[in-house]
């Protein structure tokens, strides 16, 4: 009996929820110096959430003046024109709201959660960071979160066990002056190197009306929002032509081997490869394949290396998806008196057997469904990370229509296993990928290396 409703769930429940249409309306305009506003409504309860992205992050920046986007990030809560310093969480918290913001390869947003009631307040607050940062930032205020940028460097990176890791790893995978070559946070030498007047054309640069797109979705009536958005962004002027760094194809040749000593307990093995960009072809096949080696204990990576041979003891994979390049990776931490060449040779026969044989209908569907209930929790919430206003930017930026939902979902329910396989040949080379150990120090015999390889 319990195979029966299994065998049900997996293969006829999907089938149903593929002829489900999602609906998520929205209103999109474009005001006179080129900010794009995007406006969903849902009253379902009474709060709005304020989404801006400005599209620019680290893979704007160039060798030698790499961090900038980040610490923006930190500056645009310094103050603006008409907000004093640390008001900005103040004044939000005493209306009942929160914030918060993130920085990455591509954009860098802010958002705002409030009650109905003081989306003014919001757009207000938004508005005069957009329009009058420069106007309360100051070279002592620079100086300050710079030091603040390179404390969290040092913090998360330089002293975090493994913190290097994924510096290193991208450096290898990426030519020195790609532009996803560097970590967001960017280098200790290029944040000292930073002027004050470098910064203030950054932001004169890159944080301007027409390199922007601002969502408001929740309890609002659409008409009235839109006069508040004329109201308090109409009159910040259009900024120049934004310039669009070089991303040219890029590719890996070669297996590249790289060894890193580090201060922790465990060796750990990385393996990366560069793949499709986000939303593009193979993208969603690589999503599925990661759910197929390690989503869950009976997925093929953790399985036999975790709960059968007892070699790792965690592993995971993952598609980190990017605009222009993304790439896929294994993380897998050996088992205290096991070596990362034994790890790897386990990941070398996984692979190896898909390539000779597609992933089976039952852990496409599994993967499949996994992501359609995660997607669909998301859309229970309209605000902060991944909520329908960060999808709604998400979408605009990534794809150039907010109207995505079922294109994105459909990716996934499209997928089968020969597809993936193919995704998988294609790109995931012997000969164009990077492995990475990072052991004890002086403990280079647990790496993965070159002579090792070869046997």
């Amino acid at each position: 009996m319990k195979k029966l409703v299994l065998f049900i769930l997996i293969y006829f429940l999907p089938v149903l929820a593929e002829q489900i249409t999602l609906e998520i309306p929205f209103t999109q305009f474009t005001l006179p110096n080129g900010l794009t506003v995007i406006l969903h409504e849902d009253h379902s309860i009474p709060t709005v959430s304020v989404n801006i992205w400005y599209h620019v992050g680290s893979g704007n920046e160039k060798p030698g003046r790499t961090g900038f986007a980040h610490l923006f990030e930190h500056l645009m809560f310094e103050g603006s024109g008409h907000v004093p310093e640390g008001k900005f969480d103040e004044w939000l918290e005493s209306a009942g709201g929160d914030n918060n913001g993130s920085t990455n390869t591509d954009r860098t947003n802010y958002w705002e959660n409030v009650p109905s009631n003081a989306v003014p307040l919001a757009l207000f607050l938004e508005s005069d960071r957009m329009g009058y940062l420069l106007n309360a930032m100051t070279p002592e205020k620079v100086d300050g979160q710079r030091d603040v940028v390179k404390n969290e460097r040092r913090q998360r990176y330089e002293n975090q066990p493994y913190g290097m890791a994924f510096v290193r790893l991208f450096e290898n995978l990426y030519p020195p002056d790609y532009p996803y070559h560097w970590p967001t946070i960017g280098s200790m030498e290029d944040l000292t190197a930073a002027s004050y007047q470098d910064v203030v054309e950054f932001f004169k640069t890159y944080y301007i009306p027409n390199n922007a797109s601002l969502v408001i979705a929740g309890d609002i009536d659409p008409d009235k929002t839109q006069e508040l958005v004329q109201k308090w962004f109409g009159a910040i002027p259009e900024g120049g032509t934004v310039p669009i760094p070089d991303f040219p194809p890029v590719s890996l040749d070669e297996q590249k081997i790289v060894v890193l000593e580090d201060k922790v307990q465990l060796p750990r093995l990385y393996l990366a490869w560069i793949t499709p960009p986000f939303y593009s072809v193979g993208d969603a096949e690589f999503d599925a394949l990661s759910n197929i080696l390690t989503g869950g204990k009976n997925s093929r990576l953790y399985k036999r290396l975790v709960y059968d041979m007892q070699i790792a003891q965690d592993i995971s994979t993952f598609q980190y998806s990017m605009k222009h390049s993304s790439s896929f990776i294994i993380v897998a931490t050996a088992r205290t008196g096991h070596t990362l060449a034994e790890i790897e040779k386990i990941i070398q026969e996984e692979l190896s057997r898909l390539r000779e044989a597609p992933p089976t209908e039952y852990e496409v569907q599994r993967a499949i469904n996994q992501f359609e209930a995660g997607f669909l929790d998301q859309l229970e919430t309209v605000g902060g990370f991944g909520g329908k206003a960060d999808k709604l930017n998400s979408y605009y930026f990534y794809t150039g229509t907010p109207d995505y939902f079922n294109k994105d979902l459909n990716r996934y329910r499209q997928l089968n296993p020969e597809k993936i396989q193919e995704m998988m040949i294609k790109y995931l080379k012997d000969d164009g990928r990077v492995i990475l150990s990072v052991v004890p120090e002086g403990k280079t015999d647990l790496a993965v290396s070159k002579e090792k390889e070869d046997k």
